[in-house]
């Protein structure tokens, strides 16, 4: 077992930051939630990180005069509040490979599909749930990875099925697929706590 030192990334309105928040206060889960990394200075999730007292940074390549110095400070920060895992909760950009170089199958994201269908670049919020319901899909989910350099592309750890319900909306399905994300994001992150997850040949498997 080991205390994971988290890094939570998020870009907008936090509600799995809030869902892994819980579970730590409340025991379920061996993290100590020690930094909220964002690139949007109005994201919702630092209203939650001002209210638990939690550090946040705002960090974005337009800050910087060159890639090098924006990674430079990121690594910096990340290892000034001694992150030993990073998780990536409705993050918005792609994480520079140095980062993922450094944090090797210790980064983790989610995705509110069951990759490797509707993911890459562009899939994100709504437009998965439009395209789920567009193609006719019978059963959708959530899918919680292993980052790498491509987008949505990882070993994947865990997936769990939500049904496509007749009648469904892009709201009302993003709603059932969102209360699954809080379940399995925080009990994915306790599997990685206890030391239970392996990637061999890029794959990941639970012990």
């Amino acid at each position: 077992m080991k205390r994971l030192q988290l890094g939570i990334f998020a870009s907008g309105r936090g509600s799995n930051f809030s869902a892994i928040l819980d579970k730590s206060s409340k025991g379920e889960l061996e993290a100590d939630i020690k930094l909220l990394v964002t690139n949007n200075k109005n994201a919702g999730a630092i209203k939650k990180a001002l209210v638990h007292k939690i550090p946040f940074i705002v960090i974005k390549r337009s800050m910087f005069d060159t890639r090098d110095d924006f990674v430079k400070k990121m690594l910096m920060i990340l290892k000034d509040h001694n992150i030993s895992f990073i998780a990536l909760a409705g993050y918005m950009k792609k994480i520079p490979v140095e980062v993922i170089s450094e944090y090797e199958n210790e980064i983790t994201n989610i995705h509110p599909a069951l990759l490797p269908s509707f993911g890459g670049k562009g899939m994100y919020g709504s437009y998965v749930h439009e395209n789920v319901l567009k193609t006719g899909c019978k059963v959708t989910g959530v899918t919680v990875h292993l980052v790498d350099n491509k987008y949505d592309h990882g070993p994947i750890v865990a997936q769990r099925c939500v049904e496509v319900k007749e009648g469904d909306t892009v709201e009302s399905l993003s709603g059932r697929v969102l209360k699954v994300e809080h379940q399995i994001y925080p009990e994915v992150l306790q599997l990685f706590a206890e030391n239970r997850v392996v990637v061999e040949d890029k794959v990941a498997k639970i012990k």
